[in-house]
């Protein structure tokens, strides 16, 4: 097994310039456009992302999620979900950086083998940054209007938090 991963990027690479080379396109030439390409999309999404990162942080230490949490309490007893889990579905679709402080905070408080450290993890693979997801490839391709996308990205996230609290408690607590 080892040698197949010391091999594989390599191996990758070969394969790659071999078959530009065989179908006659200039590699180096089709390399340097994409990498000019990539950092043209990255300077056009920096804005939004530096926005998105400043009222994380913003909602983090003003303490509103904490405020939002206990607003919410009445409706996550109801439906099982531990206090220390909810900022994380709070922040999930925001952030991932900030989602994974949460559930780095939770692992330290509870344990990973915890049920709050199961639901977080499940939350984690069940979810999606989407935010952070619509502002970089919308971004990238310059669309402005969303339509429906939000709207239908932000239940799949509540309908994979809510099945994952669901789930780890039948599966795993």
């Amino acid at each position: 097994m080892r040698i197949i991963s010391i091999f594989a990027v390599p191996v990758m690479i070969v394969g790659i310039v071999a078959f530009g080379l065989a179908k006659r396109i200039n590699v180096y030439d089709s390399f340097v456009e994409g990498a000019r390409t990539g950092a043209e999309n990255m300077l056009q999404i920096i804005a939004p992302l530096v926005g998105l990162m400043v009222a994380i942080s913003m909602l983090r230490a003003s303490g509103a999620l904490d405020l939002l949490g206990e607003l919410l309490k009445p409706v996550t007893t109801a439906l099982k979900i531990p206090t220390d889990v909810l900022p994380l579905a709070l922040l999930r679709p925001v952030s991932g950086s900030g989602s994974i402080a949460i559930v780095n905070d939770i692992f330290s408080a509870h344990g990973p083998d915890s049920v709050e450290g199961k639901i977080a993890s499940v939350m984690m693979g069940s979810t999606e940054t989407t935010f952070y997801t619509v502002a970089v490839y919308f971004g990238a391709v310059g669309i402005k209007k969303l339509r429906h996308t939000v709207k239908s990205a932000l239940l799949a996230d509540v309908t994979g938090m809510l099945l994952a609290v669901s789930l780890t408690y039948i599966l795993l607590a």
